[in-house]
């Protein structure tokens, strides 16, 4: 129930965030049409006033907050139904319309990747996926497989020992050596048993102390999250739900890269076609954990995540810059090596962001 609340306000959150930094042109005032702004003494010909923007009608009750909220979520969600399908059917054609200036009917590159960003942190709390949970199960399970073979080793040995004693008495001879062993191997499986629940980061811990970078920090930070692995992952996911945005700045020059000699393109145009290119990204994601989470195959997941973003990229770019076939077609195959790239190199700073921090 936690989860769900928690990601319900995740939504709430980005839709309103997102229709922050989203244009309200298109949409009809409701103000009274005359009078003054209450904001900067201009006298009102509208709803809205023409020198600052603020409208003419000001709410006072509390009544008003909820009906911001309401107001603020429902009329993103009208752009969004409009912008989706293009950006999933026709992304050339979405990505070449706002650069051209259409502006009032879509929403905006940054407005849809800030909703979705929020939108796929949303679903991964719904879906009850949690990163620090997720890796205090996997060094626990790496702990009790080396514990499980420990316990096997010794009880290969154990049964040597039961052997030997047998032997020696069959012969008539002193038994004791054999039973003081046969007692310390017996206490050593119960000694592994009782451990294997109680220390699961031993193993981690051991293979941190053999890492030294040079970086004293680094080290440091490494140390502390083999640790507590559990808390590493949980700063590693924040860490990427704070700073997926520079993406877009990371990409950007790389998508530059490709249209060098074509002067009519600028890095405006470039970055509008990586923001919808990333949110869309973002939605192949979500639909695949949700897939996941339903109990669609694994290798139709696989399939979808292999195919779908290199023809949607196709698409793009084929369609946002005028490009035939074969120009399309070896971009797609750059930009895939570019995108890779950047992934890797996001996930670099994140890991070093979250040691050092």
């Amino acid at each position: 129930m936690h989860g769900e609340l928690s990601a319900i306000g995740d939504v709430m959150t980005g839709a309103v965030g997102a229709r922050t930094i989203e244009p309200r042109a298109g949409e009809a005032g409701h103000g009274h049409g005359n009078g003054i702004c209450l904001n900067c003494g201009t006298r009102l010909t509208g709803g809205y006033c023409h020198a600052c923007g603020q409208s003419a009608e000001v709410h006072r009750s509390v009544g008003a907050i909820g009906h911001e909220i309401a107001h603020g979520v429902f009329h993103f969600e009208g752009k969004v139904w409009r912008t989706l399908p293009l950006l999933v059917l026709h992304p050339g054609a979405l990505t070449r319309r706002y650069i051209a200036g259409e502006r009032a009917r879509f929403v905006s590159p940054l407005a849809l990747f800030l909703f979705t960003v929020f939108l796929l942190f949303a679903t991964i709390s719904w879906m009850g996926w949690d990163g620090a949970r997720a890796a205090g199960d996997a060094t626990a399970a790496t702990t009790q497989v080396a514990s499980a073979q420990a316990a096997d080793r010794a009880g290969v040995q154990l049964a040597r020992e039961r052997q030997v004693r047998q032997q020696l008495a069959l012969a008539g001879q002193p038994t004791t050596h054999a039973d003081a062993s046969i007692a310390a191997l017996q206490a050593t499986i119960d000694g592994i048993g009782l451990m294997q629940d109680k220390d699961n980061a031993g193993g981690l811990r051991g293979i941190a102390g053999k890492i030294h970078t040079g970086w004293a920090r680094l080290d440091e930070g490494i140390g502390q999250a083999a640790a507590n692995p559990a808390l590493a992952i949980y700063k590693l996911q924040s860490s990427a739900y704070k700073y997926s945005w520079t993406l877009i700045p990371l990409s950007t020059p790389f998508v530059a890269l490709l249209f060098l000699w074509r002067r009519r393109f600028t890095l405006y145009d470039h970055a509008i076609f990586v923001t919808y290119s990333i949110a869309f990204m973002m939605m192949l994601m979500i639909v695949l954990t949700i897939a996941g989470a339903i109990g669609v195959d694994s290798a139709w997941i696989g399939l979808a995540a292999t195919v779908v973003p290199p023809v949607h990229m196709f698409v793009q770019l084929r369609g946002a810059y005028s490009l035939g076939k074969t120009s399309a077609a070896w971009r797609t195959v750059v930009l895939l090596t570019f995108s890779f790239t950047v992934l890797l190199g996001f996930a670099a700073l994140l890991l070093i962001h979250g040691l050092m921090d």
